[in-house]
């Protein structure tokens, strides 16, 4: 299996704050916890952070408050992450969608988008039931239809885009490694 290929973006600075964006199922946690032990940095899940704080669950929220009221949460829990120092964060895939949650991702540390595959991510949410965005719908068209919207977002928030058809959490986050000149 090859590394991963990647492009990166001129004038980011490595600041050992490294947040990753993708789609829904992208591997951002996966990826995060194998680049935080690579770069021996701290990691943490943006969307269990979320569930942590609000003592439930995702899909209760978004039952009990809707997508905004669970967008407001992931906002102030983005906030908070990006001013942590020495972390590695996989961000959920919608919080790209607030300008403020992109300008302080971008502002805070290197944002790196793992691009994946719609069929990828298809075969990894077959029979995921925590995915609200996903429940009762076509799969495959309603992630096209987050792909359409979200595309540019996550492309222009990226320091670093990093294609993920390699499907190895450990090449991915080696790849990251390179591109940022970090040498475990």
């Amino acid at each position: 299996m090859s590394a991963s290929t990647y492009s990166l973006q001129k004038g980011f600075c490595y600041q050992e704050r490294v947040f990753l964006i993708g789609m829904m199922a992208s591997g951002k946690t996966t990826v995060g916890r194998s680049l935080a032990k690579r770069l021996s940095l701290d990691f943490v899940d943006a969307d269990h952070e979320v569930e942590e704080r609000a003592g439930a669950d995702i899909p209760w929220i978004f039952d009990v408050e809707g997508e905004e009221g669970f967008r407001e949460r992931e906002s102030q829990v983005v906030d908070a992450l990006t001013t942590r120092e020495r972390i590695v964060v996989a961000t959920g895939g919608g919080a790209i969608l607030r300008p403020e949650n992109r300008s302080r991702l971008r502002e805070r540390g290197v944002v790196v988008y793992l691009k994946t595959p719609i069929d990828l991510i298809v075969d990894r949410t077959r029979n995921d039931r925590r995915r609200p965005l996903l429940q009762g719908v076509d799969a495959r068209e309603k992630l096209a239809a987050l792909e359409v919207e979200r595309g540019h977002l996550y492309e222009s928030t990226a320091h670093l885009t990093v294609s993920t058809e390699c499907d190895d959490p450990r090449l991915i986050a080696q790849t990251i490694s390179d591109a940022l000149g970090v040498v475990p």
